[in-house]
């Protein structure tokens, strides 16, 4: 078994100007723990990022729970994903094979989603959606989907097939970024209206073209959602940002802050910590 290199990524800085409120939650990172290497048909781990490194990240950004993803570099093995959630929620990649016990062990660990990653290095694509939420359904986990908000067309009536709950992943991911009165996020507010989806305003840096911190023309979009169903917004991190070079690496303090400008006290309260607590039941055995 080859050595991951341990993490090099900057952990500690200045304290973000948002100063997060009680329960507030990051609701997207990944993990890459020590004995654990990447799986076929996902990307290489370049380091690690384990649970003590994002603890002092978590530290500096004052955010009390955290959502764990499970990174497209494990594909299917959901090992290091079920090793790092104490005490934290987690999204795992369900196949439409994955044995009912398992899910039900997973559940008891604190697995609540499945991940649907229409990308390069997707583990579980949309073509495969319906039988995994049927696998899931009966847990009440929720799918987190993350697919190129410009294909929307191609997608849409898969998203409204949906019966559980699902995320909208990382702001709709337009690759390249559209203008926020565009036809595609009048259907992604339709999509909301339906009272199922969510949507996670979380990496705005990999698909603008603009830059940080604001990533003006992605933060567009994430204005526009946020002031029409500000009740069903999540925040995350992206932490730790492994699908940039370490050039562009994105400050995470600053990555807080952007709720600064996209949103009301009021409404960061209800991202940071209302709709999360009732999307993953923080608090519940």
């Amino acid at each position: 078994m080859s050595e991951v290199p341990v993490n090099t990524r900057p952990l500690d800085g200045p304290a973000p100007r948002l100063q997060a409120p009680p329960g507030a939650t990051d609701c997207h990172i990944h993990l890459y723990l020590p004995g654990h290497e990447a799986r076929p048909g996902g990307p290489a781990i370049p380091e690690l990022a384990t649970v003590e490194d994002y603890r002092r990240v978590q530290r500096r950004l004052s955010l009390e729970r955290v959502v764990v993803t499970q990174p497209n570099a494990y594909q299917g093995d959901n090992a290091a994903l079920l090793e790092a959630l104490a005490h934290a929620r987690g999204v795992a990649v369900v196949t439409p094979d994955t044995p009912s016990h398992e899910l039900e062990a997973w559940h008891a660990r604190g697995v609540r989603g499945a991940r649907i990653m229409q990308l390069p290095g997707g583990a579980v694509k949309i073509d495969k959606l319906r039988d995994v939420e049927r696998r899931i359904r009966p847990l009440g986990w929720h799918l987190m989907v993350q697919f190129n908000g410009r294909h929307l067309d191609a997608y849409r009536d898969e998203l409204r097939r949906i019966e559980g709950d699902y995320i909208i992943d990382h702001i709709g991911k337009f690759m390249d970024p559209v203008p926020p009165d565009d036809r595609r996020v009048d259907e992604l507010l339709h999509l909301l209206d339906r009272g199922n989806a969510w949507f996670k305003v979380c990496a705005g840096y990999e698909a603008s073209l603009e830059g940080g911190p604001y990533n003006a023309d992605v933060g567009a979009i994430a204005r526009r959602v946020i002031a029409h169903a500000p009740e069903r917004i999540l925040w995350g991190s992206n932490w730790p940002h492994v699908g940039v070079p370490r050039s562009q690496y994105p400050d995470d303090a600053e990555q807080l802050d952007v709720l600064l400008e996209w949103a009301s006290s009021e409404v960061r309260h209800k991202i940071l910590v209302d709709n999360p607590a009732a999307l993953y039941e923080f608090g519940a055995s």
